[in-house]
């Protein structure tokens, strides 16, 4: 399926080699308040190691991986939890919104500033050729920075409290992407990943 083919309140933006799309607000019952209280107060985060140029690190952030399988990413093996009730209704939004399906959701918990995403593509074979990654966002606004393998342009999105980011096409192949600290005082941020692990 194209990214853009439902006319679902997505914005597509000007990109090459790939294809973004950003709804404002993912529309729920609930607010984004009490969906970012529950997420924050039920999951089962984990502070886990990564190997980074043959380096094992500490993740600047907090991460939970839930859905049908497991994921492998820099060294890490997640093992997947069930999705919980809250998680399955919000994947059935993201669904609503997007017109694509997805098994699989990576939570990262971005506690202040100082947390971050190195950059990097999901690229991972589990996710296919050419995977439609659908980023939702809770909390405090990070800018999102974008930048192209070949030509190392960039291009910053400020993702704010309810957003829904939708990335695909050859976007994970031409573009890496990530969350940079910041010196600036920040909340925290909660920020789900959904994805079809094949």
């Amino acid at each position: 399926m194209d990214l853009f083919s439902l006319d679902a309140g997505l914005q597509p933006l000007p990109i090459e080699d790939g294809e973004l799309a950003l709804l404002a607000q993912l529309p729920l019952p609930i607010s984004n308040a009490e969906v970012f209280e529950r997420l924050l107060r039920d999951t089962d985060w984990r502070h886990e190691t990564v190997v980074v140029y043959g380096k094992r690190h500490l993740q600047p952030r907090l991460t939970a991986w839930h859905g049908k399988a497991g994921y492998g990413y820099s060294g890490l093996t997640l093992e997947a939890l069930p999705m919980t009730a809250l998680l399955e209704q919000l994947r059935s939004a993201v669904e609503a919104a997007t017109g694509h399906r997805f098994n699989s959701v990576l939570l990262n918990y971005y506690r202040d500033g100082a947390d971050s995403m190195g950059m990097h593509s999901d690229d991972e074979s589990e996710l296919g050729p050419r995977p439609a990654i659908a980023s939702l966002s809770y909390g405090a606004t990070r800018t999102f920075v974008l930048r192209h393998k070949r030509s190392k342009r960039s291009v910053k999105l400020d993702l704010a409290d309810g957003n829904l980011l939708l990335m695909g096409g050859d976007l994970q192949r031409h573009w890496l992407h990530g969350i940079n600290k910041t010196a600036k005082p920040t909340g925290p941020r909660l920020n789900l990943t959904f994805r079809y692990i094949v």
